[in-house]
């Protein structure tokens, strides 16, 4: 037994001093050993030769190495430009042994001095900082211990935003950290500053961080879960911009050019989402508010959100070219109907979701019915965008539809199709004047190819209808219907007929509309007509025929005809028809008692199921 135990003792002896000669190398490991390894890590990270002029252990025993990385090198991107994207004169860093077993980094104090380095995004979404071939990730997540930074200087250029900046970097384990510089952001010069106490180990980080110019002001004020982590953080936003096209330089969420714009928000950011609470702001004279999460799977977004408004302007959604564009374009062309509004989509080529919004009241131009509130549900799916249902309550009546922009499969130009019903109007809400009163019902169902509306609708096929019925128009119009001067000219002002029904049915076919049937059916005559609307320039051309229900005062014979534009609308009457001749005629047909024939009650119900089918 005795033979035994000094076997073990001894075999204890050595394993013991194996362990404290492997404890011995590791504390007193020369790290440096490993510049070539790290060199070629770093060269397969970037895809170019990174260049490390020494790395030495400052320490020299120990089970947490300091280790001193000198004069580092990596050269810029081939498409990047000249020079380099990172030169580093020194950084002196600090981490536990252990942890490396199982193939884990974890730095603590951090000191950098003399930092260059360069950031660059081009057009094509290209940046020098990410790997190549890979996909762009986040902010990334860290947990270090002291960090101290001096004498760097960050620059970043981004071609796809229009922006870029200048930025000195410093930080101290009293002072903190802080950044500030220049840059310019689409043409506006700002100030960029970002400020927060020294980052410790494992605990959040509260930090600020402004953009301040005079056409764009952004402050965020928050707290990263962890030191430097942008992916996992909490923060309270405003910014105030010319337009949101300004805020979307930073955010870049694919907003687009509108009147100036006020917004605050509070918004958290995990890797994959941002969710967005307490939205409200104005952009130009609407007002909104609500709350929205965007989140990014297989790089797409995903959006899920709602926002209401008090109020809202259609034309708050432009820019002052793109008014000052409109303005000149009516000049030049008349005013239109069909608004000229933009709907290609084909640069919101990587976002999805669903958008509910309200709108209480639709105020300013382009609000030319009187509409009480507005709702939809807007989903996109790979460019295919969807309001459905829409609905529109108005003073008197309610619109009901859907619509849908289609630009898959990298279309050049969108196609636009809409399905939409107005049930309940009444022509007072209408018409200003009040004379013409009856219930108005109506239906358009379109399909055309465009970059706007006005341009889909100028291409489009499909079919438009509209009911009048149940109304009342003073007796001079409707006798001047049937073309029945003398009654029309000896009825009083105050005197008014029956509106049994006025329909119309546009059949539109390569944006050309004929009109087939235009009734308008009172209590003493009928007129009918013939013709076309060409759009998108929304000309006229129609030719009325009318007539009597009973006996007239004086009928003159002939047809009339309607040209100018929808908003535009001039009667023609041809020179034949009201010359002496004619209305001689007139006068011997009505001795001779042969006015002519006269028309009975139209088939309204009929008719209306026709034109709203």
């Amino acid at each position: 037994m005795g033979q035994i135990g000094r076997r073990w003792r001894i075999i204890g002896g050595v394993l013991l001093g194996v362990l404290v000669i492997l404890l011995l190398i590791v504390a007193m490991f020369p790290w440096g050993v490993f510049r070539g390894i790290v060199e070629r890590e770093a060269t397969e990270r970037f895809g170019r030769p990174v260049t490390i002029g020494a790395v030495d252990r400052i320490d020299s025993f120990g089970f947490t190495p300091v280790i001193a990385i000198r004069n580092v090198r990596v050269p810029q991107a081939d498409w990047a430009g000249t020079g380099d994207f990172a030169r580093v004169k020194q950084v002196t860093v600090s981490f536990p042994v252990w942890p490396l077993l199982t193939g884990e980094f974890r730095p603590r104090d951090v000191t950098a001095d003399g930092v260059r380095l360069a950031l660059v995004r081009d057009a094509r979404k290209r940046t020098n900082w990410d790997r190549p071939g890979k996909p762009q990730g986040g902010g990334g997540s860290t947990d270090l211990g002291a960090i101290t930074i001096r004498d760097a200087v960050v620059s970043y250029a981004d071609a796809v935003q229009d922006r870029r900046a200048t930025m000195r970097l410093t930080a101290d384990p009293d002072a903190g950290l802080k950044a500030e510089g220049d840059g310019i952001i689409r043409g506006a010069p700002v100030r960029i500053t970002v400020s927060g106490p020294a980052p410790v180990r494992g605990q959040p980080w509260p930090f600020t961080a402004d953009v301040a110019g005079r056409a764009l002001t952004m402050h965020a004020k928050g707290s990263m879960d962890r030191p430097l982590d942008t992916d996992a953080m909490t923060l309270d936003v405003s910014a105030r911009a010319t337009d949101l096209k300004m805020i979307d330089a930073v955010i870049e969420a694919g907003l687009f050019r509108t009147r100036p714009v006020a917004l605050t928000a509070h918004v958290r950011h995990d890797p994959t989402r941002w969710t967005i609470t307490a939205l409200k702001g104005t952009i130009g004279r609407s007002d909104l508010r609500g709350h929205m999460t965007v989140d990014k799977i297989d790089g797409r977004s995903k959006i899920d959100g709602a926002l209401v408004s008090k109020q809202f302007a259609f034309d708050d959604l432009t820019s002052p070219e793109g008014r000052a564009e409109g303005i000149a374009k009516e000049r030049r062309i008349g005013p239109r109907l069909v608004p000229d509004t933009r709907i290609d989509i084909g640069k919101i080529d990587n976002t999805d979701g669903r958008l509910v919004f309200n709108v209480d009241q639709i105020v300013g131009p382009g609000a030319n019915a009187p509409i009480r509130s507005l709702a939809a549900t807007m989903t996109m799916d790979h460019q295919l965008l969807t309001l459905s249902p829409l609905k529109m309550v108005l003073a008197q009546g309610r619109v009901t539809g859907r619509a849908t922009i289609d630009q898959r499969g990298g279309r050049r130009s969108p196609t636009l199709s809409f399905d939409i019903r107005l049930d309940g109007g009444r022509i007072a809400g209408f018409a200003e004047d009040g004379q013409f009163t009856g219930k108005l019902d109506g239906r358009a169902r379109l399909t055309g190819v465009g970059d706007t509306i006005r341009s889909a609708i100028g291409r489009s096929s499909g079919g438009i209808g509209f009911v009048v019925r149940e109304g009342q128009l003073p007796q001079r119009y409707a006798a001047a219907l049937g073309f029945d001067a003398g009654r029309a000219l000896l009825a009083g002002s105050d005197d008014r007929t029956g509106l049994r029904c006025l329909i119309a049915r546009v059949a539109v076919k390569d944006g050309t509309g004929r009109i087939n049937p235009l009734v308008v059916d009172t209590a003493i005559s009928q007129l009918t007509g013939s013709g076309t609307i060409a759009f998108p320039e929304e000309t006229l051309a129609l030719t009325m025929k009318g007539a009597p229900k009973r006996d007239v005062i004086l009928r003159i014979p002939g047809n009339a005809a309607i040209a100018g534009t929808l908003t535009d609308p001039r009667i023609v009457v041809p020179r034949e028809v009201k010359s002496v001749g004619n209305i001689l005629k007139a006068i011997g047909n009505r001795i001779t008692g042969h006015s002519g024939p006269v028309a009975g009650n139209a088939d309204c119900n009929a008719l209306a199921a026709r034109a709203l089918r």
